[in-house]
């Protein structure tokens, strides 16, 4: 149990360890560290960050206060971060938009409580006449039809990085939209390992049997087929590969800001020093840039055949300055 290496992971906790303190008030240190799995020393550490957060112009009145015992810990908030926010008639009608689109999911409670929210919200914005359609591709229902009964599919689909169809067999796990478009988190067997497809780019889908579960519970092998598909928030394309980098420790910013960028060993279990990361490429030249920016430390350890990349772009970035006299 230690803090997580990466910076927006950390951010993302300490948020959700302030919430949950927010709605508790006070909490023994033992039992809010085990909740968020932590030891008691990190998460007294994670909570220093927050001292000296809050509004302009960050007077006392308008800083997080957090209070740390022997034994409990316990946090306020500033007088601006307590009050209700207000919002814009900008920023109500696209709260309203949104609404609208959670609730055009087939399935969605149309008597909810976001629904009974939503007609407030249209109350205070004078009720405006907002409609949200989204699309509905072909085989929007059979990818749904498979989600709700664990089975997998043969489809056909056209990969936009590429400019290729193929056939792949999947096992959908997990059917959302995000902007105005339909996609599924899914095991697919040709890259083994969670893929997200968008539903609009499969040409043909059929049933191909049962689903296994992966080791993450999305639908695919079981955990003796070997091979992980914890991913956190990023989902990879279909036509994403797997690359492990070794860097130096100081470019660990960069690498952070890459979405689908993981550490995997830290650089105290190196002889050399450097520190390797996991990250999802979809092509080649964007490897290039990403290992041309980590500086000459960088070196690809696997796959092999992408070792090259980054020393054949240099020696043509090179070539092209001398031909230009540069």
């Amino acid at each position: 149990m230690s803090p997580s290496p990466d910076t927006a992971g950390r951010l993302r906790r300490l948020l959700a360890i302030l919430t949950w303190l927010a709605q508790e008030g006070e909490a023994p240190i033992d039992e809010v560290a085990a909740r968020f799995d932590l030891t008691p020393s990190a998460l007294v550490a994670e909570l220093e960050m927050a001292a000296c957060y809050g509004v302009p112009p960050y007077s006392p009145d308008q800083l997080l206060e957090i209070i740390v015992t022997d034994e409990t810990v316990s946090t306020r908030v500033g007088t601006a971060l307590a009050r209700p926010r207000r919002l814009s008639p900008r920023e109500g009608l696209a709260l309203a938009a949104s609404a609208r689109a959670l609730l055009a999911v087939p399935g969605s409670d149309e008597s909810g409580a976001l629904s009974r929210a939503l007609a407030k919200l249209d109350r205070a914005l004078g009720s405006p006449s907002v409609e949200v359609e989204l699309d509905s591709p072909a085989l929007l229902d059979v990818v749904r039809d498979a989600v709700d009964h664990g089975t997998r599919l043969r489809i056909t689909y056209y990969s936009a990085s590429t400019d290729q169809t193929a056939e792949r067999t999947i096992a959908p796990g997990h059917l959302f939209a995000s902007e105005g478009h339909w996609y599924v988190d899914a095991w697919c067997e040709t890259a083994e390992g969670v893929r997200r497809f968008r539903v609009d780019r499969i040409a043909s889908a059929e049933p191909a049997g049962p689903a296994g579960a992966s080791p993450d519970g999305v639908p695919g092998p079981s955990p003796e087929g070997g091979g992980s598909a914890t991913l956190g928030a990023f989902v990879p394309g279909p036509d994403s590969r797997r690359v492990r980098i070794a860097t130096d420790p100081s470019m660990q910013w960069l690498l952070e800001t890459v979405p689908s960028a993981s550490l995997v060993e830290r650089e105290v279990e190196r002889e050399d020093g450097r520190v390797v990361w996991e990250v999802f490429v979809g092509g080649d030249a964007w490897l290039e840039r990403l290992v041309l920016r980590l500086g000459p430390d960088a070196v690809v350890l696997d796959p092999v055949e992408d070792r090259a990349l980054a020393p054949e772009a240099a020696a043509r970035i090179l070539a092209r300055y001398r031909a230009d006299g540069g």
